[in-house]
């Protein structure tokens, strides 16, 4: 079967593409999934650039998505033929956050998807959404859960809430969908006009550029009447946060998920305080938040924006599409 290995120390040009012996037949309480389909995030992105030293020969990529060709003994909940997605931290199932690391993520610590066939415990997968394709499906395991813990499971979204969705990346298209599905109001924001446009045909009630209006936090408490918004989907990290603050509700949430302006920074506490706001991080969710997930993205007629597509053997460009920062919404590689 055909593999991408990415070369120690990592890099975009040690990524490659091989030929590894077929795995068999699943075991006790595994599956075997015929892989078609994977998606780009942010932590794909550190592995593979090699800011987070992958181990050598690691198959790279957290989410993965395909059909299951065979059943080992003891699996009760999928059959041959199903339609299957990823999970990021397969030892995580349900409840509270059991996991600080990325020891078990598929990518990371352990082998991940850019390959044609997997065998793994069948805990590693969910069903994927009926009717939706190997691509679509592969954009959930990361990006469309975290929006949808972020949100939905830590957030407590419900109708008639504001949402403020930072950027046009993956998360936060799918925040915006998921805040529309579920009857919120939307404001976005990005540095380009033209991503702002389409984001409000996707059906955001307000767009912010950042760049043309450096205190955005302020604007989104004029257009809230000074409300704030019930929720900031944060991806940006210390060079957002205190604006965020500023634009959030009293009592309000801040769902800390992404670091790109940096890993640490100043934070406007006395603000903090005032605004007595919850801001609370996050890494994706359990595999049972994923179930709820599936349920209602089949309920709720949304898809997911694919960006590009890309073939296996040209994960090395995908990755350097990721890295330009022109995308909006998800990048995916299917086979």
């Amino acid at each position: 079967m055909k593999a991408v290995k990415i070369a120690a120390p990592g890099g975009f040009d040690k990524l490659t593409l091989t030929d590894l012996d077929d795995p068999g037949k699943p075991g006790k309480g595994e599956i075997r999934v015929r892989l078609h389909a994977t998606s780009l995030n942010f932590h794909d992105l550190i592995v593979a650039s090699g800011q987070s030293k992958p181990e050598d020969g690691r198959i790279p990529m957290s989410d993965g998505a395909g059909m299951v060709e065979a059943v080992g003994e003891g699996v009760t909940g999928f059959s041959e033929g199903d339609h299957v997605v990823s999970t990021f931290f397969p030892q995580w199932l349900a409840g509270p956050p059991r996991v600080s690391d990325f020891s078990g993520t598929p990518g990371d610590g352990i082998d991940g998807y850019a390959r044609e066939v997997v065998i793994a415990p069948e805990t590693s997968f969910t069903h994927a959404p009926a009717g939706w394709s190997h691509a679509e499906a592969a954009t959930i395991t990361t990006a469309g859960l975290t929006a949808w813990r972020a949100l939905v499971v830590d957030g407590g979204l419900k109708a008639g809430d504001t949402v403020l969705a930072l950027g046009t990346g993956g998360v936060s298209i799918y925040a915006v969908q998921i805040a529309k599905m579920m009857g919120a109001e939307v404001i976005a924001t990005s540095s380009s006009n033209e991503k702002l446009e389409r984001v409000k045909a996707l059906g955001a009630d307000h767009v912010i550029n950042y760049k043309e209006d450096e205190k955005w936090g302020s604007t989104v408490m004029k257009l809230t009447g000074g409300r704030g918004a019930d929720q900031v989907v944060e991806v940006g990290g210390p060079g957002t946060l205190g604006q965020s603050i500023r634009a959030v509700r009293v009592g309000g949430h801040i769902a800390l998920i992404g670091v790109l302006t940096g890993v640490s920074g100043d934070v406007p506490t006395a603000l903090l305080m005032q605004k007595q706001a919850r801001v609370e991080g996050l890494i994706v969710g359990s595999r049972s938040d994923q179930e709820d997930f599936v349920r209602a993205l089949e309920k709720g007629g949304i898809k997911p924006v694919i960006d590009e597509r890309f073939g296996l053997d040209t994960l090395g460009d995908a990755f350097r599409h990721q890295q330009s920062g022109a995308h909006f919404g998800k990048i995916v590689a299917e086979w």
